[in-house]
């Protein structure tokens, strides 16, 4: 883990430095509070902070504001270093922020003791953030084929049919659906039949461009969201629809092949929500009923 030391005294920090080092930490030094308020403002800064108070420039305390002054995620433990021992200056340093204070002289073992509690801090706060961020990721998205899953997708569409009333533009948003798949789990069971859903998102994924959306409506039912493209944004749809009939998806059983059926609506701005989503269901309907394996957008014969 990476600790930052800031003191102004050379002899002062390069001991802490020394210190640190030894009990397995890769520090960052600071000469003054200016420079380590630089350092803690980077995108990579560390996650554990030593700061003396007296330094010129800026001192510790004020360091230790501008830093929870900040908006940000992944605040830093900061411990305040000084020879300041008065109850007035402990409650002063921790009022601006500071996570813990050690005085000088203090004892090596105290000031490792105190550093291993914000290191467990630290790390504590780490894996609380990537249980979080799982919680989130297995709220918005489908746990068999990684993509959105209709709650995620819908929002995101919603968000973008404002931003084009808002901003102009246009968008276009296709609804595809897995022709007779119900006879892949038949005939093949439900794992090939994962399998291929799983298969036709990575084809999917793979033509879309990087701000095209892509989310599972339920069953073999996915929507694609396509900023910027308009009433001529048949031929996205069409490569898709063509991409996944030539693959073979391969399975335990024996490569399958499938088609699917797109049903597609563009927005200048003025449709709503429900309304463009009715408009790519009844192409969608449409394309089923004229034969699958093709593409209709809602407005042509």
């Amino acid at each position: 883990m990476r600790i930052l030391i800031a003191d102004d005294d050379v002899t002062s920090r390069t001991m802490l430095t020394g210190l640190m080092k030894r009990w397995g930490y890769d520090v960052v030094e600071a000469i003054d509070g200016a420079q380590a308020w630089e350092e803690l403002q980077k995108s990579d800064a560390p996650k554990l902070a030593v700061l003396d108070w007296v330094m010129p420039v800026m001192d510790g305390v004020e360091v230790i504001r501008q830093v929870r002054a900040r908006s940000a995620e992944h605040l830093p433990y900061i411990l305040l270093l000084t020879a300041k021992n008065g109850t007035d200056d402990v409650i002063r340093g921790l009022d601006a922020g500071a996570d813990d204070y050690v005085g000088k002289p203090f004892s090596l073992g105290e000031l490792r003791a105190r550093i291993q509690v914000g290191r467990r801090t630290v790390e504590l706060h780490s894996r609380l953030q990537e249980t979080q961020e799982a919680l989130n990721h297995q709220a918005t998205h489908d746990p068999l084929t990684g993509v959105m899953n209709r709650r995620a997708i819908i929002d995101h569409l919603e968000k973008e049919l404002s931003r084009v009333k808002r901003d102009g533009g246009s968008l276009s948003i296709g609804i595809l659906d897995i022709d007779h798949f119900k006879r892949v789990n038949d005939r093949y069971g439900h794992q090939t039949g994962d399998e291929v859903l799983c298969g036709c998102v990575g084809v999917l994924g793979g033509l879309l461009r990087d701000y095209d959306l892509l989310g599972r409506l339920g069953g073999e039912e996915f929507l694609v969201v396509a900023p910027g493209t308009g009433d001529d944004c048949n031929h996205l749809y069409e490569r898709l629809r063509a991409a996944i009939a030539s693959t073979k998806f391969t399975s335990r059983a024996k490569p399958v092949s499938v088609t699917v059926s797109i049903g597609v609506a563009a927005c200048d701005g003025t449709a709503g929500l429900d309304e463009l989503l009715a408009a790519a269901d009844d192409a969608l309907y449409r394309a089923k009923r004229s034969g699958r394996d093709r593409v209709v957008q809602a407005g042509s014969p």
